[in-house]
């Protein structure tokens, strides 16, 4: 059997764990030096790339002093928890990677409180030392702190400590020593980590945890074989998630060297692998040796927290910019999400052409969106609703989030007044060594939409919010979320200067001058909390006394653009975000301004 150690590097979003990654893919000599290397390698999918974070968990593996690491590189966004999930299985144990200056944050907790579920001894990687405002020290008693609150036992506690800096690519084991590469890193994971025990002679049983697809091969299962070993060629059993079984055949299997996949023939126990053969696999799903075909313990997953509508897009504009329209072709994109993005749910409603989409969160959902509307979808979303329940005592519950708030400390009364009226709970309040304060609360998910763009307003750009799922508890009541009404076109054109310049001393605009916009279309927010139709298409009456060269030049505010979180997080219960390839319009549900005051009354 080869030497192996199978690891996954779990950490919350933005402590590192790619940036270690390209280092140890560089210094074990995996990717030669002469080789160009992208910042970030594994994040390799564009909205990765664009958004510089890590959405999908990937594999790849290193050779160490004749040792194959195989690694996997897990998102650190709370959104996408369902990933980290699915890949802790595949693994023996985990680098918890922790910023040297913030310390454990809600989704280092949430990863941290998986692994030492599944008995995982963790080594605790403490990154960024070389950070001017680095406090190694103190972030180190955190973590023991948080171990200690989340059970772990006493073989757990005495967790082994690597002090790191991905960025300059070096690790040791005490903050004062010296070091220029990252050996010490390592040495501690062939040391602490104990290599896989499955039995190679058993009965073949391979677990899946996630999918990709490619346009030759189909359907490419990626998993980690817990027993036996698997050829090319071998017929399986594959015994699905309701227990029902059927055949296949392998017909390629792969292994992971850096960045590639490489093929090869067979694949032992303890190792993680990719095979093709099986179009119809799900992630959880067992494949078996025929004459012994029992299922492995399914992947628990959580269950979504937050919930919109997606629908056809109706308004007047449609099918002007994307290719694909119908019900039929949204559903089937969101039976092919289905199959790998394990976290998310999608039911049909009493309208043929809607349908309810369930996730983790507002980028969870956002991000999904994002990629159809690249793909060339056109669609129409209503605002997001957390998924409420009632208990067994007939009590109505509702998700709570943990959040983290850093911010100057001339901002945080504002911060900590405007979560309270958002029915949030404070927990914990301290001082940082850098004049900021860190404050944690526990606050409904619902108070937290539409809540980051007046956020960073009120810190001027200066706070940072992490949140985290937290649990279930008693719904809180009634939360005031937009202020201000909206501003509405009353009919179809073209946008002119002359008119938004009378307007905007109403309110904020959305569109500048030359937009093509139509009745119904929210073009801007009123100041007040009513909603207001406006005429933006309206241009200056010319006659011989007067013309449009002889007045002054009009000076307009630059209006506001949306991204797609943004739109998402700003629409009232009654409006829709338009989503096509090219442009997000935000609408009113009902277009027609007579209709909308006659159902409002």
């Amino acid at each position: 059997m080869k030497d192996i150690r199978n690891i996954a590097i779990v950490a919350h979003v933005d402590h590192g764990k790619t940036t270690m990654i390209d280092q140890m893919l560089r210094q074990s000599g995996t990717i030669q030096a002469h080789r160009e290397m992208a910042e970030r390698a594994m994040d390799s999918n564009q909205l990765e790339q664009e958004r510089g974070i890590t959405i999908v968990s990937k594999c790849t593996a290193v050779i160490y002093k004749g040792t194959e690491i195989n690694i996997v590189d897990t998102p650190g966004h709370a959104d996408f928890g369902g990933e980290v999930e699915r890949v802790l299985k595949m693994v023996d144990s985990v680098l918890l990677v922790v910023d040297a200056f913030e310390g454990p944050m809600p989704q280092t907790k949430f990863v941290l409180r998986r692994s030492l579920a599944l008995g995982h001894q963790p080594i605790v990687v403490i990154n960024k030392i070389d950070r001017p405002n680095a406090r190694p020290d103190e972030v180190l008693d955190e973590v023991f702190d948080l171990f200690v609150d989340l059970g772990a036992n006493d073989d757990q506690l005495e967790f082994p400590v690597v002090y790191a800096s991905g960025r300059d690519g070096y690790a040791m084991l005490d903050p004062n020593e010296e070091s220029d590469d990252m050996t010490p890193l390592f040495d501690a994971i062939l040391r602490e980590i104990k290599p896989p025990g499955d039995d190679p002679e058993a009965p073949l049983k391979m677990q899946v945890a996630t999918l990709n697809y490619d346009d030759y091969m189909g359907r490419v299962a990626i998993g980690r074989v817990f027993a036996g070993r698997m050829r090319v060629g071998d017929k399986v059993v594959l015994v699905r998630r309701d227990g029902t079984k059927s055949n296949a055949k392998i017909t390629k299997l792969f292994s992971f060297v850096g960045l590639e996949k490489v093929e090869t023939e067979m694949i032992e126990a303890g190792d993680l692998c990719a095979v093709t053969g099986m179009d119809d696999i799900l992630p959880g799903e067992t494949i078996c040796d025929p004459d012994h075909p029992v299922s492995m313990d399914m992947i628990e997953i959580g269950e979504p927290t937050l919930s919109m509508i997606l629908m056809v897009n109706t308004s007047p504009f449609a099918g002007q910019e994307g290719k694909f329209l119908t019900s039929r072709q949204i559903r089937e994109r969101l039976d092919r999400e289905l199959e790998h993005n394990v976290a998310l749910r999608v039911e049909d409603t009493d309208r043929p052409e809607a349908f309810k989409v369930s996730g983790r969160g507002e980028l969870h959902l956002s991000v999904l969106l994002e990629q159809m509307r690249r793909e060339g979808f056109e669609m129409q979303v209503s605002q997001p609703e957390v998924i409420v329940r009632v208990d067994e005592n007939g009590k109505k519950t509702e998700p709570l989030e943990e959040v983290v708030i850093e911010a100057p400390s001339e901002y945080a009364g504002t911060v900590i007044r405007k979560m309270q009226e958002r029915k949030g709970e404070m927990t914990h309040m301290m001082q940082n060594s850098d004049g900021t304060q860190r404050v944690e609360f526990l606050i409904p998910s619902r108070a937290l939409i539409g809540y980051r763009t007046e956020f960073l307003t009120d810190t001027r750009g200066a706070g940072i919010m992490h949140t985290n799922f937290h649990s279930y508890g008693e719904y809180r009541g009634d939360i005031e979320r937009r202020r201000g009404g909206a501003m509405v076109a009353l009919e179809q054109g073209a946008t002119t200067a002359y008119s938004l310049f009378s307007l905007q001393d109403r309110g904020t605009m959305f569109v500048g001058p030359g937009e093509t916009v139509y009745g119904g279309q929210v073009i801007g927010e009123n100041n007040r909390e009513n909603e207001l139709v406006i005429n933006p298409t309206k241009g200056k009456k010319l006659s011989n006394m007067r013309s449009s060269g002889t007045d002054e030049a009009l000076t307009l505010a630059p209006p506001v653009r949306f991204s797609l979180e943004k739109a998402i997080e700003f629409i009232s219960e009654d409006e829709y975000v338009e989503i096509t390839p090219e442009s997000i319009r935000l609408r009113k549900s009902v277009l027609h301004h007579g209709k909308r005051k006659a159902s409002s009354r």
